[in-house]
């Protein structure tokens, strides 16, 4: 019995020994295994490390901080208008005062357009030019600060909101501003939006940061850092009224219209205009000061316009010299180069080769400080002017009156009294059923063999409503419309089913075929694709 314990015991014992043995040659095993592998794996470089991606971890600083606060509050803008029915041919006129320099390469932002819709054989009138800036949102009930060449004679405004892709809201004008190229506009928003805080453009410094957001050449909510460059920068080329904040923070075509902002995340300017000769950013950037925009802005929400003061003078920067002044016995002054006729100078007996030297008893520095305290004057109310005339003082009670009517031939103010791009307010009886703008008939059997076409039922666009929703997202005539939301439809009856349950904001995918010339001899070929659009309001 005991050589059998002896026995079991060393059986056991060499068992273990055997296991252990195996599970050792099953680990090298593993590992040689695997090294051949990952050899294999990595033949280009078998001794290098893979690179591995840490966790993300997100490092934020004041520039993060404030661009996600401002996206919700600037929105992208685009506008269109049919060729040759109004437009952007006419560049901006000078003000009073402005001898119009535009020698020194500053470009106005005027010009941001893209093709209209293409393909087939384009009708006339379904050209489309188009053009796109920036805006931003001072109340929450939608009304927005752009610039005014942004939304200048165009035939519809439309916004889209940051993060929202699938919305977009038709604006109309509130009123403009042309003399600071400034507007405002306004859409009906489905919740209320995030207004931008305002600062205050008289505590803007050179040296402090300035971040602009836009969207430069359509790129939506980029954003853009630099420093103050310079402040109340007078330019060739700016308006009379245009007193500029400068920045090297990177504005482009888009950017017009955008805000400039300070490192606390408030709205110091209005990005404007360029210094560029090549078109694109080179360094230089001009924004108007927030303090004038919300004179303009309050002006605007009051009355829908901005009244200013004139009393009829023109007068010209090339003159602003203290030598010339001094020549001519003063020290100062306005010296008049022009008096408008019928204008409140030419009543009071103002004439040209005059020097205003004084208002109300304060002297005159030079125009650009003549024109500030006239223009901020009320209308109506009466100034006094000290005028040296040939070495002699001269006072004369001069009535203050509305730029705008002094001044009422110059392009700039003939527009305020053209209608702005609005969207009309339907009649109470289409208020139920949202209107496409088309004309459709059904095609009969010997009509579709005529056109060579095989596809079964559709409608035949028969003509496009000018400015309508159709015309807006691409129908032409000759169009063959197949289904709408993927409904086919084969009857202006099905049509109508589909318009009954669509509202304002709806998207709509319109499912067509489109002929374009095959050629002398041959058929037309019919191409198949998609044209789409959110419905505006009505």
């Amino acid at each position: 019995m005991r050589w059998f314990k002896v026995m079991r015991q060393q059986k056991l014992l060499s068992l273990s020994l055997l296991l252990v043995t195996l599970a050792i040659g099953i680990v090298i095993g593993t590992l040689v295994n695997t090294g051949v592998h990952a050899a294999r794996g990595q033949t280009a470089a078998p001794d290098a490390s893979p690179l591995v991606v840490p966790n993300a971890v997100q490092l934020g600083n004041e520039f993060t901080k404030l661009a996600k606060k401002l996206e919700p509050s600037v929105v992208y803008i685009t506008a269109d208008y049919t060729h040759g029915r109004g437009g952007q041919e006419e560049e901006a006129q000078p003000g009073e005062g402005d001898d119009k320099g535009n020698g020194d390469g500053l470009d106005l932002f005027k010009r941001f357009f893209r093709n209209g819709p293409s393909g087939g054989d384009l009708p006339q009138k379904a050209f489309k030019q188009e053009q796109s800036g920036t805006g931003f949102v001072v109340d929450k009930n939608g009304y927005i600060i752009t610039n005014h060449h942004v939304i200048a004679k165009v035939d519809h405004i439309k916004v889209k909101l940051h993060g929202d892709d699938t919305t977009e809201y038709r604006a109309r004008v509130v009123g403009i501003d042309p003399e600071t190229d400034l507007a405002v506009i306004k859409i009906d928003p489905r919740s209320p939006l995030v207004p931008v805080n305002i600062g205050n453009s008289d505590a803007v410094q050179v040296g402090d940061w300035a971040v602009a957001i836009g969207s430069p050449f359509g790129l939506e909510a980029s954003v853009t850092a630099g420093i103050v460059s310079a402040l109340g920068r007078d330019i060739g080329g700016a308006l009379q009224l245009q007193r500029f904040i400068q920045t090297d923070a990177a504005i482009n075509p888009g950017n017009s219209g955008g805000p400039l902002l300070n490192i606390r995340g408030e709205v110091i300017g209005v990005n404007t205009m360029i210094a560029t000769q090549s078109g694109g950013y080179q360094g230089i950037g001009f924004a108007l000061p927030i303090n004038m925009v919300a004179r303009v802005y309050n002006d605007i929400i009051r009355s829908g316009k901005v009244t200013r003061g004139s009393i009829g003078i023109a007068w010209s920067k090339a003159d602003d010299k203290p030598e010339l002044f001094k020549a001519l016995g003063t020290s100062s002054g306005v010296l008049i180069s022009k008096v408008q006729k019928g204008g409140p100078a030419d009543k009071a007996g103002l004439k040209a080769d005059d020097i205003i030297i004084a208002m109300a008893g304060k002297p005159v520095k030079n125009g650009e400080d003549l024109v500030s305290r006239v223009s901020e004057s009320p209308i109506n109310s009466n100034i006094n002017v000290t005028v040296d005339r040939d070495g002699k003082h001269m006072d004369f009670g001069i009535t203050v009156l509305d730029r705008a009517e002094v001044f009422k031939d110059r392009p700039e103010f003939a527009e305020l009294r053209q209608p702005q791009a609005e969207e009309p307010i339907p009649p109470p009886s289409e208020a139920r059923q949202y209107k496409f703008g088309i004309k459709l008939h059904a095609l009969t059997d010997a009509e579709r063999s005529s056109m060579e076409l095989d596809a079964k039922g559709g409608l035949l666009v028969q003509s496009v409503d000018a400015d309508s929703f159709a015309e807006d997202i691409g129908l032409m005539e000759k169009d063959v419309i197949l289904s709408i939301n993927r409904q086919p439809v084969s009857s202006v009856e099905d049509v109508k089913r589909i318009q009954g349950t669509l509202k304002s904001g709806d998207p709509v995918a319109f499912h067509i075929m489109r002929p374009s010339s095959g050629g002398r001899g041959h058929a037309p070929q019919w191409t198949t694709f998609f044209v789409s659009g959110a419905l505006p309001a009505q």
